[in-house]
């Protein structure tokens, strides 16, 4: 069993590097690198990679958004990031991406391997420092979810006004309501999905997709 890799970073030292790293197991090869999102692309028609190692900053994209490229070219590649990004944002965003594992710059070289093998077997990896904090998003995740299902229409149109940037007053011209109303909408509204003030309220909002940037 050979499995070819694809390695996807803007460094070429560290490309190099893991490469290295890498064959030093004999049943990884590296086939092909890249530097870019278009590099990477390009290699892709000529080279028939198991897996992507790829980085998620690049000159001209995001990894992130790369993986989707990368998956329709062909759905058999295995993609998996390799980043210093320990923050579960960019992890669950990867995930949700199509990523098959997520594995930081600082393991290990047996690690790395290790991670590969589990990819290519079919299994899904995640750096293990991260599992906790994953955990805990997830959890949040279904929370919030449940508190965006339990807002009325009238709440979720006071919400998307005080995103755009809207008062109180604003909202009630908007509505034709009475300001002291909206007042308590709002004060409603905030205790409904567990924010202090407008700026809570504008990240909960984009990240329930209630209102998009």
């Amino acid at each position: 069993m050979i499995i070819n890799v694809m390695l996807v970073d803007d460094h070429k030292m560290l490309r190099e590097g893991i490469k290295q790293l890498l064959e030093f197991d004999s049943e990884i090869k590296v086939i092909s690198s890249a530097q870019t999102g278009k590099e990477c692309l390009s290699l892709l028609e000529e080279n028939k990679p198991d897996i992507v190692l790829l980085d998620i900053n690049l000159p001209d994209t995001s990894g992130i958004k790369l993986i989707k490229d990368i998956k329709k070219r062909s759905k058999t590649i295995k993609v998996m990031m390799l980043t210093v990004h320990n923050e579960v944002e960019y992890l669950v965003d990867s995930l949700d991406g199509g990523a098959d594992g997520y594995i930081l710059k600082d393991s290990g070289a047996e690690e790395l391997i290790k991670a590969i093998k589990f990819i290519y077997n079919g299994e899904r990896y995640i750096e293990p420092s991260l599992i906790p904090s994953l955990n805990a998003r997830l959890v949040q995740l279904e929370t919030e979810t449940d508190m965006v299902k339990s807002l009325t229409k009238r709440e979720i149109q006071i919400l998307s006004l005080l995103v755009s940037g809207k008062s109180n007053l604003d909202i009630s011209e908007t509505l034709k309501l009475s300001e002291q109303t909206i007042k308590n909408h709002v004060t409603a509204l905030y205790k409904k999905i567990g924010v202090k003030d407008r700026t809570q309220a504008a990240v909960f909002a984009i990240r329930n997709n209630i209102v998009s940037m």
